[in-house]
């Protein structure tokens, strides 16, 4: 038997905090007074060149260009507070383990929180969580589990899932259920102004022939909703085929909360515009989502808020990040191909690379335009891998170079007295045109190739390489990547001193196939007068 739903007092706080990741700037002084001094490249101008950089920054955040989809242009980005920028994203519903799709849209979201904090907005990202809808229902009535207590650990699986994958930049997750009063306020006032109305035994329906702006953002008209590939509301007796449930009535062993408006449960387009009215009243500046929630549910959120508050628009500028496709197919758990983010992890985290399956995970999806399709397969992963292996054997490289060509000294380049951000102009020149990754990424290499060429010739100086540092520093941070030194698996290290016994007792056929198994797990094994020495193939 159901039981009926408190109605709870409205959360405030359900956030993630990292505590290991200190701010950006505090980061890069550390990181590259670290990289300097280690590498004996340090300027007493360091500090005051990274304080010109991030000034320049803060002033070139004017140029910022990001494509709208209410308009279909790309529109300079001003913020309608100057101080404050108001994000909010549509979040996960929790009745399943969170999958590669929704991967790729919150890192993209997360990579552009942090590139507008970087530039000096006081960004406030806001998310939420749908923790009561109809699939949540569903699933607990296959498991046996209450919906509370399903929605709450799926919930905590994608939090897990967001942590592992370093997205630390929402600013407050707002579960559904905690906006329960908002929720029936907002339904009351759209009834009294005669654009919600009541269908017996189903619930209280929005009358799409109340707002004629419907379908501004999509492009398409409440006529069309039949079309639509995202959840509809079905019912025979609405007055449009568009209309769309505001509150739904009570069915048996279903959830709900007792209220004026009846035993039910809110609609899912109506939570989201509970939760963002709550926080920052009836307009903002960004809504960001995945492609397929422009059609009904982005459109059904613009029709409730614009319908209750008579502003708009509820958001200034929309955005929304492309699918992603397995193989080129639509993931689905019928098809087979449905990839979770933990089992993505799982399956690719590979100690003999000096990166994790994070790094190689956050690489791939920022690697191609937020907004583009990317379609998932073993080519994309092996083009990931090896540009980030491109990336680290390039740092040990700069590194050599530096240490032994140029043989440098404490205080030995203290004729550089200005950082050339000429790197990083053009860095940033691609990412203000639409948070344009790929072409931010296309510098960077670009500069590796040059950097490469000059290190070929013995002409790289000093200057080049503190440039190139503090870029790559940039990168790294913005992007969330992370190198890390091979650790050198148990396993090897038995299949060597098998092999050592095999090369004693002259087993020359035996010895050999354990270099190739070795080999095979990604090292090789050279051997010395002093004994053998372990080699990682990505070194």
């Amino acid at each position: 038997m159901s039981r009926p739903e408190k109605t709870k007092k409205e959360s405030k706080t359900v956030t993630i905090k990292d505590t290991e990741t200190p701010p950006f700037y505090k980061l890069s002084l550390l990181l590259l007074e670290h990289i300097l001094q280690k590498n004996t490249i340090y300027t007493q101008d360091t500090h005051k060149n990274l304080r010109q950089i991030k000034n320049f920054e803060i002033e070139y955040n004017r140029m910022m260009q990001i494509l709208n989809t209410l308009s279909n242009k790309k529109e300079r980005l001003a913020p309608r507070h100057k101080k404050r920028l108001e994000l909010f994203v549509c979040g996960p519903t929790v009745y399943d383990y969170a999958h590669i799709g929704h991967a790729r849209t919150y890192l993209a979201f997360d990579f552009i929180a942090k590139y507008l904090l970087r530039l000096g907005y006081k960004t406030y990202y806001l998310q939420n969580i749908t923790d009561i809808d109809d699939k949540i229902i569903a699933r607990a009535k296959e498991t046996g589990i209450h919906t509370k207590d399903l929605a709450r650990n799926f919930e905590k699986a994608y939090h897990e899932d967001e942590r592992k994958l370093r997205i630390t930049s929402v600013s407050k997750y707002a579960r559904a259920t905690d906006y329960i009063p908002t929720i029936i306020r907002q339904v009351k006032l759209l009834i009294k102004k005669k654009h919600a109305y009541e269908i017996g035994g189903d619930g209280y329906y929005f009358d799409l022939s109340t707002f004629p702006r419907y379908g501004a953002l999509s492009k398409r008209t409440s006529g069309q909703a039949e079309d639509a590939t995202s959840r509809i509301d079905e019912s025979k007796e609405k007055r449009n085929k568009g209309d769309f449930a505001i509150w739904k009535f009570s069915k048996p062993n279903e959830p709900y909360w007792n209220t004026e408006l009846g035993k039910g449960r809110p609609g899912w387009h109506i939570e989201d515009t509970a939760i963002t009215e709550s926080i920052f009243g009836p307009q903002y500046d960004i809504h960001g989502g995945a492609v397929d929630l422009i059609f009904p549910h982005h459109e059904a959120e613009i029709t409730q808020q614009e319908s209750l508050s008579n502003k708009k628009p509820l958001a200034k500028y929309w955005l929304h990040t492309g699918f992603l496709t397995i193989n080129g197919e639509k993931m689905s758990k019928s098809l087979g191909n449905f990839i979770t983010i933990r089992s993505f992890l799982e399956q690719h985290e590979t100690p003999v690379l000096p990166f994790d399956a994070t790094t190689l995970l956050r690489y791939m999806v920022l690697s191609q335009h937020y907004r583009t399709r990317i379609d998932f397969n073993d080519a994309l992963i092996a083009q990931a891998r090896q540009a980030l292996l491109t990336l680290f054997d390039f740092e040990k490289r700069l590194t050599m170079y530096a240490t032994r060509t140029l043989k440098l000294k404490p205080g030995e380049d203290r004729r550089t007295k200005k950082l050339n951000t000429k790197y990083i102009v053009k860095f940033h020149k691609a990412l203000q045109n639409d948070f344009n990754t790929p072409q931010a990424l296309a510098i960077v290499f670009e500069i590796i190739h040059t950097i490469n060429t000059k290190i070929d010739k013995q002409k790289a100086t000093i200057q080049d390489i503190i440039n190139t540092r503090a870029l790559l520093t940039l990168l790294y941070e913005l992007f969330g990547l992370r190198f890390r030194t091979v650790q050198i698996p148990k396993e090897v290290k038995s299949i060597v001193t098998e092999r050592e016994e095999a090369r004693r007792t002259k087993n020359w056929h035996l010895a050999d196939d354990l270099r190739d198994k070795a080999k095979s797990l990604g090292f090789s094994i050279e051997d010395t007068q002093k004994g053998p020495i372990i080699h990682s193939l990505y070194h």
